[in-house]
């Protein structure tokens, strides 16, 4: 895996985390055919409640890497679902601190919680705040965890529904890798009429075996600080490639994100001569202007850093704008949609964490031995909401 020998990976503490991305095509297989088996029951528990309600609330939430699944996601799903839905993404931190602030006594709520393990206190407490605050409250927990606390607390509950993840979906590393991009593909397909090309699917696997190349290429060049950019969708995932960075390197490269049109306000400020910058490019069309916009600043730019530019195909003007670019589709099919380029460039956006970390002598499946910080948080104290 990423020309790296399994017995070198378990060597480092690396083995979990290599495996767990570069298993991620394999394992959507395994969850799409999971879906289809479910899909009776998911259909028939968002009928029942579409049918009681002329309006329902949707807030997408979760901690860390699983609130920004619904970052992700929130874009798409206002576009693409026809429904009688408000999604909204709020992470359970915000929720669980500021109760008042986003759940609403009588507004139709189903509350969508992502949880890899299912027992984040916080997950746990935003639930249970929803079940006291709102009226008419409804969850779908959507876990790779049948034994957490979550998914527990959904049995005989005639107002909750659990859709699991495959077992190897649960990862075992420190980062959510493999379990980040299930629960992304779950939501999508719940609540869009849209199907999982098998093209994403042969695009992940033939990315995987071409970007270590690129990537050895990538970390020749001594970076301390890197940004992720990227518009709509892409822009929030950022969010979650700038942490993948930080988690496995244990801090010692300073991760940041941004939109591509907010980064002049302010946050270019970071740029140096030991700073990489990375693009999502958009593939629509009008979009794509601002993404290029961005990429032709960042060109011209004279502080010494370096740019890698991730687009859906071979663009001779990007390659010219940039350091390095990763085209991530090789087949003859157009990815159109940025969601499909989201679950491709997060698999970069993780070997490329991985292989940094590896560089800089981290452990990857446990960059914080200290326990400063934790695969499942710790030292979180809820008080009673009155």
């Amino acid at each position: 895996m990423f020309n790296i020998a399994p017995d070198e990976l378990q060597k480092k503490e690396a083995i979990d985390t290599a495996a767990e991305i570069y298993q991620q095509p394999a394992v959507w297989r395994e969850l799409i055919t999971s879906l289809s088996e479910q899909e009776r029951e998911t259909k028939r528990f968002l009928n029942s409640i579409s049918k009681k309600h002329h309006h329902i609330r949707v807030l997408l939430t979760g901690a860390g890497t699983s609130a920004f699944i619904g970052d992700t996601l929130l874009p798409v799903l206002r576009r693409e679902n026809t429904g009688n839905i408000q999604f909204e993404a709020v992470p359970t931190t915000d929720i669980v601190s500021n109760p008042a602030d986003y759940l609403q006594k009588d507004v139709p709520t189903i509350m969508v919680s992502f949880a890899r393990s299912g027992n984040s206190p916080e997950s746990v407490a935003a639930v249970s705040l929803g079940k006291k605050l709102v009226n008419q409250f409804y969850q779908i927990v959507i876990t790779c965890n049948k034994a957490g606390q979550l998914a527990e607390n959904t049995v005989n509950d005639q107002s909750a529904i659990t859709i699991l993840m495959p077992d190897k979906a649960h990862d075992k590393g420190f980062a959510m890798t493999s379990s980040f991009t299930c629960m992304l593909i779950t939501t999508y397909k719940l609540f869009t009429a849209n199907e999982m090309d098998e093209t994403i699917i042969s695009n992940a696997e033939k990315l995987l075996e071409s970007i270590s190349e690129k990537i050895e290429n990538v970390l020749d060049y001594d970076f301390e600080r890197i940004v992720y950019l990227g518009s709509g969708l892409l822009g929030q995932l950022s969010h979650e490639a700038a942490l993948k960075m930080l988690e496995l390197c244990a801090g010692k490269v300073t991760a940041v994100h941004e939109s591509s049109l907010g980064f002049r306000h302010g946050p270019k400020s970071i740029l140096n001569h030991k700073s990489m910058v990375v693009v999502f490019m958009s593939q629509d069309s009008y979009t794509r202007k601002y993404d290029m916009d961005i990429l032709r600043e960042l060109a011209e730019d004279d502080s010494g850093m370096k740019v890698i530019a991730l687009t859906e195909r071979e663009d001779t003007e990007v390659s010219a704008l940039s350091d390095w670019t990763v085209p991530v589709n090789a087949g003859d099919k157009n990815l159109s949609k940025d969601f499909y380029l989201a679950l491709l460039y997060v698999i970069f956006a993780q070997a490329f964490a991985l292989n940094k970390s590896l560089q800089l002598g981290v452990t990857p499946d446990n960059p914080s031995p200290d326990g400063r910080v934790n695969r499942v948080v710790q030292g979180v104290k809820i008080y009673d909401y009155q």
